[in-house]
């Protein structure tokens, strides 16, 4: 490796959102073209380790990639996209129960490709219980069946299209335990185990509005069991942006791309560049206060040990993560900081020019976010702001004094 090669090396991850950043349903942004052909080498390589990270869910990873191929004009490949449910492939200790999914597209195949063995449909449970799904009165069933095994968990993908159907057959399996066969009985606390994928209350389309998205459906969802049972519906883990699961994992594939490559560099800063103030933006900025907050907590584990060692009775109240969790499956964070970068061509769409001081805060008055996800003014205040993905990409070279070529 020349001297010169080894001074381009990166030492930064790019994390691009899709919809509102890089497409408006199916058609480019402009900006998205020219902001990827500066991103490319002479031998049509990236020059940086990039992840597009979505909250779509409706899709494998490999037609998401060729998607993007097509549409941005340049060569991407499935290790760099990460779906809402990429993550779901850390959950092992769940592949082998049977599973009830919900979701549209290809949730079957999606399932089996994350590692799920025993996988249930909506329709499929449906067609076993038809005398369950009764809003329609058009498609009321005639004949019954019997013979289904238990539902140990369920997995929501996205939001779904028959949305009665979904939320009844849902409720139906919380309440019964899994158990359709039988009536609602003394509820069960806590309920069998719900994983949710992507809590965008809603995303940018082809429309001039935001349209409805998956966290809608969970306020449904949970406003329901609510309302039916007087307590609130519990999700054993939300992934998709917001969530530091999702960021945590994005940089394990940063660090993927760049082994990969040969790079040497370490990998200390990612770029989080998106169009929402409630995922995108409140989601890097709450992964950089994690690592803040592990890098403060590793500081003072250093400093008990040392005491330790002098004969202080200081104890380390703070235990590794247990292996269980997904702090302990992926593998420590070795980045130090994840700076978001907002884009006006998505949900965020000022019809003002853009604020010289980008450092302002920028707030909304209704909060968008999940239940589950305090609000905090500071983590939907992005880190810059520009007019598009192309600045976005000039802002970093900028900042980390990269020169690709």
């Amino acid at each position: 490796m020349t001297r010169s090669h080894s001074h381009v090396q990166p030492g930064f991850g790019l994390l691009f959102d899709i919809d509102g950043v890089l497409v408006r349903g199916k058609t480019p942004i402009p900006a998205a073209k020219k902001a990827f052909q500066k991103l490319l080498g002479p031998q049509g390589q990236f020059v940086v380790p990039i992840v597009f990270v979505t909250n779509a869910g409706n899709c494998l990873r490999q037609m998401k990639a060729d998607q993007l191929s097509h549409v941005l004009g340049v060569p991407i490949s499935q290790d760099q996209v990460l779906m809402s449910h990429s993550p779901l492939r850390m959950f092992n200790r769940y592949h082998d129960k049977c599973v009830l999914v919900s979701g549209q597209g290809p949730v079957l195949d999606i399932a089996k490709n994350l590692g799920f063995q025993n996988v249930v449909t909506i329709d499929m449970l449906r067609e076993l219980f038809p005398l369950l799904d009764m809003v329609d009165h058009n498609r009321r069933p005639k004949f019954p069946r019997v013979g289904f095994p238990q539902i140990t968990v369920v997995i929501l993908f996205g939001e779904p299209i028959r949305w009665e159907t979904n939320l009844q057959l849902i409720i139906d399996v919380l309440l019964t335990n899994g158990n359709l066969s039988s009536a609602y009985h003394n509820l069960n606390d806590p309920h069998v185990p719900l994983l949710a994928c992507n809590m965008d209350l809603m995303w940018m389309a082809e429309a001039q509005s935001p349209r409805f998205g998956h966290g809608t459906f969970l306020v449904c969802l949970e406003n329901i069991y609510k309302k039916i049972t007087g307590k609130e519906l519990k999700y054993e883990v939300l992934m998709g942006k917001p969530s530091e699961l999702t960021y945590h994992y994005a940089e394990q594939l940063i660090r993927q791309q760049a082994t990969e490559r040969g790079w040497r560099s370490p990998i200390r800063s990612l770029y989080a560049i998106g169009d929402n103030l409630m995922t995108d933006i409140y989601g890097a900025n709450l992964y950089n206060r994690y690592l803040e907050e592990r890098s403060a907590c590793k500081s003072s584990k250093v400093a008990a040990k040392a005491l330790a060692r002098t004969g202080s009775s200081t104890t380390l109240d703070q235990e590794e993560p247990a292996e269980n969790t997904w702090e302990g499956t992926l593998a420590a964070p070795l980045v130090t900081s994840c700076k978001s970068i907002l884009v006006c061509t998505g949900v965020y769409n000022p019809h003002t020019e853009v604020p010289s001081d980008s450092s302002r805060c920028i707030k909304e008055t209704v909060f968008h976010g999940h239940r589950d996800f305090r609000f905090d003014p500071l983590l939907v205040e992005p880190t810059f702001v520009v007019q598009h993905v192309d600045a976005a990409v000039e802002l970093v070279f900028e900042r980390e004094k990269f020169v690709p070529h």
